[in-house]
């Protein structure tokens, strides 16, 4: 049975071409950043923030083209793994704090530069949407009898404007048309994940867009306003391909300044104004259902000053033309909403609505209290390790593991002879159980074979070898005791020995648990390595020795107690006399 996984472990490393597993920074070399979370009240990190945290340097590191980079938690602290990358590299990736801010859009296109032609908007009944490549859902000002994400409404009159509407790309939609969230790409249609349906407030004027000349159809700016926009900026924009991997992902942006960015999908680029709000003045924000419609929400509510800061940039972009009537909140760098703002939204607090799943509205109301309250970080430990250095120790792992292996079976040979061939077979099934498994995990379960996992490895072999040992010498005492047939030593001394080496191996595995989960970094490597060949121990004992020695039991060369088997009279201390009765 155990051959039989063993087959099929190894015809999936063939299909998968995946001969070597994969290893881990101290082998391969590399940097590996650990980041301590500093709060301003300096209690301890909320596991929300920490989550975003993760997410933001992972899209960062991503962004870069590194293949194979890590990003994960370590009880409160961020381990950060970047393969091949040099330590400054490494460090100007993760150093920077991720913060949000609220921007003026003040031209925005498809992602990358479309040859096709720009449409003419015919002007439309009023309250049709503007055609711009704008963004996505609908927001509410909510005044008394707005309703709040927990469900609960207060009596009076609702205020909506339309901060997450897409007017569509095409002149011809209606204002019942499916839009989207963030702006598309392919000829200036906008798309996203999260579709949201358009409308309009009764009081939109028309606006039809401007038809653009022959030279134009392929400037992404074409029939849009550019005035009071630097020219520098202009340039970058249309030259700027969003659907890279980078997308300005970790960009340290001057508030004070306007700035090209993408947004965090890579369907649209922006040119924004400088910051109307920080994200530090959002008190918070939460997701939930509107009680009338049942559709999810995302409310936000702002601080004081932010209130004020926020009225002020609605109340003077509401009635500009698209797409100068979105704002753009801006985080790490790239666009993750840009609504249009059809009314002001004084009070504080704005809902978000539009084609959300609790999942997508859970995430923005995330974002934003992530803008909210930015984590900052401090490095606790750097480690740098060359692609040479983790290779000479990678050659070094492997060759005390040979050794180790080695020596063990010298020994099997020299104290067992015949018996020590059936243990040298369970340890070299138990080598090969092992590789595979480290090597099936490494290329389907981001695991990647590390020096402590090596140490492991290599101690467990004398762990592996002491189950083995076990049973032998059981299987001696019930030969010495005498009145017993080899065949019925051997089946007495497994039901005597398999408890004995499942309460050691219990033993070992909840030390490897213990070490895992309470330790981290190189101690909880060093555990996994040990937890998972305790494992593989047990396995290899129950499916592979036993049946073994069950087998060669019935060979005249153990049953005769060949000199050469482990089981001779002299070395189980009887006479040759005992030896013959007990072989009738």
């Amino acid at each position: 049975m155990l051959l039989a996984l063993i087959l099929v472990m190894g015809a999936t490393v063939a299909l998968q071409k995946a001969f070597v597993p994969k290893f881990g920074l101290d082998l391969a070399g590399g940097t590996t950043v650990t980041l301590s979370p500093v709060t301003q009240n300096g209690k301890a990190p909320s596991q929300e923030s920490l989550d975003r945290a993760v997410t933001i340097i992972r899209q960062r590191v991503n962004g870069t083209g590194i293949s194979d980079a890590q990003v994960a938690k370590s009880n409160d602290n961020i381990v950060i793994q970047i393969p091949g990358a040099g330590r400054d590299e490494a460090l100007r990736l993760v150093s920077t704090t991720a913060e949000l801010r609220m921007r003026q859009v003040l031209a925005v296109a498809a992602a990358t530069n479309q040859p096709a032609e720009v449409p003419t908007a015919a002007p439309t009944p009023s309250g049709s949407a503007a055609a711009t490549p704008a963004a996505t859902s609908k927001a509410s000002a909510p005044a008394a009898e707005s309703a709040a994400p927990n469900g609960n409404a207060t009596p009076a009159g609702r205020a909506l404007s339309k901060a997450l509407t897409a007017p569509s790309p095409d002149p011809s939609t209606s204002t019942r048309a499916t839009t989207h969230r963030r702006a598309g790409a392919d000829a200036g249609t906008a798309r996203s994940t999260r579709a949201a349906r358009a409308k309009a407030s009764p009081s939109a004027a028309p606006t039809p867009t401007p038809t653009a000349a022959p030279q134009d159809m392929g400037d992404p700016l074409a029939g849009q306003d550019t005035s009071g926009i630097d020219p520098a900026l202009l340039n970058e924009f249309r030259t700027i391909d969003c659907t890279a991997k980078n997308r300005g992902q970790g960009a340290i942006d001057d508030p004070n300044k306007q700035i090209v960015a993408c947004s965090d999908d890579g369907s649209a680029r922006y040119i924004l104004d400088k910051a109307a709000v920080q994200g530090t003045e959002i008190s918070g924000a939460q997701a939930g259902t509107d009680p009338t419609t049942g559709e999810w929400i995302v409310q936000v509510d702002f601080k004081s000053k932010g209130a004020t800061q926020f009225a002020d940039i609605t109340r003077r972009i509401t009635t500009l033309p698209a797409p100068r009537n979105q704002l753009a909140n801006v985080l790490d760098g790239v666009v993750i909403v840009a609504p249009t703002i059809e009314e002001a939204i004084p009070g504080g607090s704005a809902r978000i609505s539009g084609s959300f799943t609790q999942t997508t509205s859970t995430e923005l109301a995330d974002q934003l209290k992530y803008g909210a309250l930015p984590l900052k970080f401090q490095q606790s430990s750097v480690v740098s390790v060359s692609s040479t250095l983790g290779q000479d120790q990678l050659h070094g792992g492997l060759i005390a593991g040979a050794l180790g292996l080695i020596v063990v079976m010298i020994y099997l040979l020299l104290y067992y002879r015949g018996l020590g061939v059936i243990g040298i077979a369970s340890l070299c099934v138990a080598t090969v159980f092992t590789y595979l498994t480290v090597d099936i995990l490494s290329h389907n379960a981001g695991f990647r074979l590390s020096l402590p996992h090596i140490i492991g490895l290599v101690v467990s072999i004398g762990i592996t070898a002491d189950s083995f040992i076990v049973y032998f010498e059981r299987i001696r005492d019930e030969i010495k005791e005498g009145h017993r047939t080899l065949r019925s030593a051997v089946e007495v001394a497994w039901r005597r020995a398999r408890r004995t080496i499942l309460v050691a191996d219990a033993v070992m595995f909840i030390a490897a648990l213990v070490l895992f989960f309470l330790a981290v970094g190189d101690v909880a490597g060093f555990a996994f390595a040990m937890g998972l060949t305790t494992l593989i121990d047990i396995v290899v004992v129950f499916l592979f020795t036993k049946p073994l020695m069950s087998l060669v039991a019935k060979l005249r060369f153990f049953s005769k107690g060949h000199k050469l088997s482990g089981l001779d009279a002299e070395r189980m201390g009887r006479t040759s006399a005992e030896q013959t009765l007990q072989e009738a």
